[in-house]
């Protein structure tokens, strides 16, 4: 009797669902394709995810939605959107803390199966160069809700990883952005599943 695939479920935003690539190239659909190379069997990832959610907004379509089913894995990308329309930083860190909570839950209260993938820096893109805002501020400011969900991630012993010194690279380098200058590209999706792959292989090898 063969064995079940495992489950993922992902949760966050426009850098969750891939806003601007094709399905196979966000960064959940390739994750799953990376650990199915590893013989690792993956079922199809289930996205809680929408371009433009909150912290708030993704908490509120979570309950909404009643999903019961426990996961075998759960990543979690939440909070620039938080930044983008200036949310406060306290609120910020209330309300990510209860989504990791809900994320642990949906784990069945594994707290190993639960990862936490840091904000990119999307004052590096064409789209903030052509938005008006200060660049500086932008990043200091994507850096200050990165200090807060890192330090709440750790705090419960939940796996961080930290891709956000890498998408600043898109400053040299067009391809790591999809067609409308703000989003990545699969290409750097990819890169992220590098870095957060050994850290999901450890639970399963």
């Amino acid at each position: 009797m063969s064995q079940q695939p495992l489950t993922y479920l992902a949760l966050g935003d426009s850098y969750t669902i891939g806003e601007a690539v094709t399905e196979q190239e966000s960064f959940p659909f390739q994750l799953v394709a990376a650990l199915n190379a590893k013989a690792i069997a993956m079922a199809k990832p289930k996205i809680i995810a929408k371009t433009g959610w909150t912290t708030d907004e993704l908490q509120a379509a979570i309950i909404a939605e009643d999903n019961t089913q426990v996961y075998d894995l759960v990543t979690l990308l939440i909070g620039v959107n938080n930044q983008y329309r200036d949310y406060s930083p306290t609120v910020y860190r209330k309300e990510f803390r209860e989504l990791l909570q809900t994320a642990i839950a949906f784990a069945g209260g594994n707290k190993n199966h639960v990862f936490v993938v840091s904000i990119p820096d999307w004052s590096a893109t064409p789209f903030a160069k052509q938005s008006g805002r200060n660049l500086d501020e932008i990043s200091n400011n994507i850096a200050t809700f990165n200090a807060i969900n890192k330090e709440e991630a750790l705090a419960l012993a939940i796996n961080y990883t930290d891709i956000t010194p890498a998408s600043r690279d898109a400053l040299t380098d067009n391809d790591l952005l999809a067609s409308d200058g703000l989003h990545p590209s699969g290409i750097m999706y990819s890169q992220w599943v590098k870095s957060l792959l050994p850290s999901v292989l450890k639970i399963y090898q």
